[in-house]
């Protein structure tokens, strides 16, 4: 299978968390917040969820056109979006392409949206 995503994953995430106390340069902000924007969709959220718990991990855009209750052709739309995130990994198989999340691109989105742990401060100290 192509590891196109995942190389976009990690090419697409800026290399600091905007939560790290430092600020985010403006064009980390605009690669994260295009990563997001493609998360900021109803449809694209229950992708993901079904495509992670299909019982290989992958989907087929067959099989997900029936539980979304939209046609093929929008589920294909959503689907490239998220593989142009970096989201999601595409194997073409026949005439059907199957879909699985590329797990260090969703760990990734994680790590930038956690804050770091507050140090201990003197007085918390004392």
């Amino acid at each position: 299978m192509e590891d196109v995503g995942t190389a976009l994953a990690e090419t697409s995430l800026p290399a600091i968390s905007p939560l790290h106390g430092e600020p985010i340069e403006r064009a980390d902000a605009e690669r994260l917040a295009g990563v997001l924007k493609a998360l900021a969709d109803p449809a694209r959220l229950r992708l993901l969820s079904l495509i992670q718990s299909a019982p290989e991990g992958e989907a087929c855009v067959c099989d997900l056109t029936a539980p979304l209750g939209l046609s093929q052709p929008t589920v294909s739309h959503h689907l490239r979006i998220l593989t142009e995130a970096g989201l999601l990994e595409r194997e073409k198989r026949g005439v059907w392409a199957y879909y699985r999340l590329v797990p260090s691109a969703i760990g990734a989105i994680a790590d930038l949206l956690t804050p770091p742990r507050k140090r201990a401060t003197k007085k918390a100290a004392r």
